[in-house]
This record gives C-alpha cells, structure tokens and sequence, in this order.
C-alpha cells in the first residue's frame, strides 16, 4: 500500500498529464495508447528530433483520456529495441515513467531538436520524416537536404537570376507553390528547380511546408 505521500505525488503526475492531454496532439505532442506498434513510436521521434523537438505519451489516448499502462518496463523494453533497430543514427531522448496509480504509469520520452538528420530503416526502406502539426511526414529529398544542411549552419549563396525572378511573381499572386509547378513554368528540370527552391530556403527567402500531397513552397 503506498504512503500519502507517494499517493500525492502519483495524483500531481496524473493531473499534470491530463493537462497536456487537453492541449491535444499537436507540433509538439504525440499520444500512443501502447508501444504494440514500436516502429511508429520510433517514426514519430524521428520526427521531433528532425523537426523542432517534442513530448510522447505512452498511456495516452488520442481523445486525451489516460488510461496508463501496467507494465511500463515491456513496454520501454520494445520501444528501446526498435530504436537500436531502425533509428540510423542513434537518438538522443529522455526517458521517465510517471505513476499515476497503484498499478498504473504514462512513459513519457522527450525528444530535442538533434544536430543530425536521422532515418527510419524498415522493410529494406531508409526513410526520414518531419513534424507538421499534428502529424509525422515523410521527408521528401528536397526536404531532408534542407534539414541536413540547414543542420550545418552555412552561408547560402546563390545567384537571383531570371528564373528565381519568375517565381517571386508568380508568389506574388499566388501563396505557395510545388516543385512541379515551378517546374512547368521556369522551363528547368528537375534537378536544377529543386536545387534552386532548396537554396531559396536555406536562405531564409522562401519556407518550405510537407505536406501528404508534396512539399508547398511559400514567401517568407
């Protein structure tokens, strides 16, 4: 039976993970009910750790609710295995277990923005993803480009030439743009738009945004 004390300490626990299971899923935030499914956990840390960082929940609901699990050590055990296995290079994160009953806990892992680009590797796949709200993408190649040299932190130089020029009017009208469509209109091929959206970024001139459908390329 456990003292007062600990049964306050599990109470402050439990009402401090409700109260980051109001805020709902988000660009930060991540819930999983169970690791029965450890390469997701692993994709979703990738994720974080490529992006701005962020906090999963094992023991949460997706509608928030905090049913915790009864064996947090198996399920540390499978979620730790998974990363050795399919996370290239190895992840930085922290790890805590939070009781919040007699019998009952939430793991907790949190996850800071790495000096690294890191990879899923699944199904003789070698994959990469990146947070956007509440979801984890997978990169495209002129996504994990950007992130791997953004992680450099160099100067960017490049030349503001006639077809950089057709796309700042065309984002004068329009919002956002993909690489196909600057494709179409500028005339160059693939290799030569992508490098040219991907040094735009880098130099803070244009944003890139995944998406399910492609990556959208926006004025800054």
């Amino acid at each position: 039976m456990k003292t007062s004390a600990a049964a306050t300490a599990d109470g402050q626990n439990l009402f401090d993970i409700k109260r980051l299971a109001l805020e709902g899923e988000g660009q930060h935030l991540e819930f999983k009910r169970k690791a029965a499914h450890p390469e997701k956990i692993v994709r979703e840390l990738i994720a974080f750790a490529n992006t701005d960082g962020g906090t999963l929940l094992i023991g949460v609901d997706d509608n928030g609710s905090v049913p915790g699990v009864k064996y947090p050590d198996e399920e540390i055990h499978v979620v730790t295995q998974s990363l050795i296995k399919h996370c290239k290079p190895l992840l930085v994160y922290q790890e805590s277990v939070l009781p919040i009953s007699e019998n009952r806990f939430v793991i907790r892992y949190d996850v800071s923005p790495s000096e690294k680009i890191h990879f899923l590797l699944l199904n003789n796949k070698r994959e990469t993803f990146v947070r956007v709200k509440d979801m984890s993408i997978k990169a495209s190649a002129e996504m994990q480009e950007i992130i791997r040299r953004s992680k450099k932190k160099r100067d960017v130089r490049f030349t503001f030439g006639e077809a950089e020029k057709k796309l700042m009017q065309h984002l004068e009208q329009n919002p956002r743009i993909t690489l196909l469509q600057y494709m179409k209109f500028s005339g160059l091929n693939r290799f030569r738009a992508s490098r040219k959206l991907i040094l735009l970024v880098l130099a803070n001139v244009l944003k890139i945004t995944a998406s399910e459908k492609g990556d959208l390329y926006s004025r800054v």
